[in-house]
């Protein structure tokens, strides 16, 4: 095995998780939206490319999220911020969509995985530049057949872009009246319910010509250098954030997450 590929496959998997856990800190999103793009780049501009590889990014992705899930969940119950009410109610159906994007994420090649990435980023993004905190589709948490639909919708997009609850569940909560920390708090909860049983499934897929070491569809060298670097990192983006304007930065982020999105969909379509 050439060792010089593998030094320049660690030093980019720094880079990468490096950067994911400043943004984390930063803006309050999860490290995946970052991640699974990051991964496909380095692991394409290595050689490892095939109709498998987003399987790869995702699964490696979801891996990071199981801890770092657990951390944020932790930090915020600390501070009181967590609404274990609504975690509770919409775990079992955000899980049950996160085991079906599994299952259809696994059975999906490279080409369809990235357009439906790039979509969905496009509209995470449009979000992001457009939204408005006063937006509301109501005033408390949806009960019935509407949190019957959302919940396994959550977990189904997520595991399909590879990320945790922050990026569909802090909007869906914003929009029927939870504060905003209060959302982010609950949402780092959605995080380990979407990543857990998601995992399991990538760890029993079979990849052909996987980067090295990688178990089913979860590349361990990175799973560890990222975790590394994010809990480094994501202080200092947690510590910039109290001096820069958090909406403003949403905004440029969200720009940059549209540009990221269209380049995905530029490689889905084969352009």
């Amino acid at each position: 095995m050439d060792i010089g590929l593998l030094l320049a496959m660690g030093a980019l998997l720094l880079v990468i998780g490096a950067f994911a856990g400043v943004l984390a800190g930063l803006l309050g999103v999860g490290g995946g939206i970052v991640l699974v793009p990051a991964f496909f780049y380095a692991f394409t501009a290595l050689g490892y490319g095939s109709e498998e590889l987003m399987q790869v990014c995702l699964g490696t992705s979801l891996a990071t999220i199981i801890v770092t899930s657990i951390r944020s969940v932790l930090s915020h119950h600390k501070r009181g911020a967590v609404d274990w009410d609504i975690l509770k109610g919409w775990a079992i159906g955000i899980a049950l969509g996160a085991v079906l994007g599994g299952l259809v994420a696994t059975a999906l090649r490279t080409q369809i995985l990235q357009a439906i990435f790039g979509v969905l980023a496009m509209i995470v993004a449009l979000y992001m530049v457009f939204g408005r905190s006063s937006w509301r589709l109501g005033e408390g948490m949806p009960r019935g057949p509407a949190r019957l639909v959302l919940s396994p919708l959550i977990g189904f997009l997520s595991v399909l872009m590879g990320i945790g609850g922050g990026s569909f569940g802090v909007p869906v909560m914003t929009l029927y009246g939870l504060p905003i920390h209060r959302a982010v708090a609950t949402a780092s909860g959605f995080g380990l319910t979407i990543a857990l049983p998601s995992v399991a499934i990538f760890l029993f897929t079979d990849i052909a010509a996987p980067p090295p070491w990688t178990l089913g569809a979860v590349n361990l060298p990175a799973f560890v250098l990222v975790i590394a670097t994010t809990f480094v990192t994501t202080p200092w983006g947690a510590a910039l954030a109290h001096r820069t304007d958090a909406a403003r930065l949403k905004r440029i982020f969200g720009v940059f997450l549209f540009l990221v999105a269209a380049n995905m969909l530029r490689k889905a379509a084969g352009i």
